[in-house]
């Protein structure tokens, strides 16, 4: 195991023949969620697979019962009830995007069944994503009651347009993978038993390849995101600024009571 990787305790960073690194969201029988630990570790791995000598490629996938589940109710709860936190998890959440933009090594995702919050945000984000096609892809921000902002207007309107984005992101509104490929959102679509061998396939067919060439052609493809990059940083300021306001506390309480949410109506701007 490289130096660049001994510190990570959240993420599983399993070394495959060919220079492919295999990143691991959870464990086996559950679903991933975001404490503060791994919303760190996502936001900073990417720093460390660039620099990493031994990475050609990198696959993202999650263990478990399903890709990601989003932050945790700790996190989440910190994040509404004080400032340090909402600042340091707003530097992160920054930090994610642009990581795995800037990450010079191409980065595959193999998404299956539920798909949201950190997660989700670099498995959009990946160079080829593939989703198994009843994977579960949904950004919950308005159903929290904040606004889309860790990844979803830098990404969407590219992807699948805007008029496809904000049906999905307004209405809060569950992606299969099958549709997400339809769409464009994901690059692939195939079977569940297929996603991590063809997440596999792919990753060799990248580390054989003329890595200066799929390194710069990547840079070049993503300045369309960072062009996008005004746009995602407003996003990411009213998510936070969500955070401090009602919205967010009556969508965390009927998370937790697991019953339907009752916004206020009335809106003051």
């Amino acid at each position: 195991m490289s130096d660049y990787f001994s510190r990570y305790r959240r993420l599983a960073l399993n070394p495959h023949p060919e220079g492919i690194l295999e990143v691991v969201m959870g464990e086996p029988g559950k679903l991933s969620t975001a404490d503060h630990i791994l919303h760190h570790e996502l936001a900073n791995v990417w720093r460390d697979i660039d620099a990493d000598p031994g990475t050609r490629v990198a696959i993202l996938r999650g263990e478990g019962k399903g890709f990601s589940g989003g932050g945790d109710f700790s996190l989440v709860k910190d994040v509404v009830a004080n400032f340090d936190a909402r600042a340091l998890v707003w530097r992160e959440a920054r930090d994610l995007v642009y990581n795995v933009i800037n990450c010079s090594k191409p980065i595959v995702s193999a998404i299956h069944g539920p798909a949201v919050g950190a997660g989700l945000v670099a498995g959009l984000l990946a160079d080829i994503s593939i989703a198994a096609r009843d994977a579960r892809i949904i950004d919950g921000h308005t159903r929290l009651g904040v606004a889309a902002g860790d990844h979803a207007a830098i990404v969407w309107p590219l992807l699948c347009g805007m008029a496809k984005a904000k049906y999905y992101l307004l209405l809060c509104e569950t992606v299969s993978g099958e549709e997400a490929e339809r769409i464009g959102l994901v690059s692939l679509a195939v079977d569940a038993g297929e996603l991590v061998p063809k997440a596999f396939e792919v990753a060799r067919r990248l580390a054989a390849g003329a890595q200066s060439a799929i390194r710069w052609t990547k840079y070049a493809l993503n300045n369309w995101l960072r062009m996008a990059g005004p746009t995602f940083d407003t996003s990411l300021a009213l998510e936070m600024l969500g955070f401090t306001g009602p919205d967010v506390r009556e969508g965390i309480a009927s998370l937790r009571d697991k019953r339907a949410v009752k916004f206020d109506p009335n809106c003051p701007f």
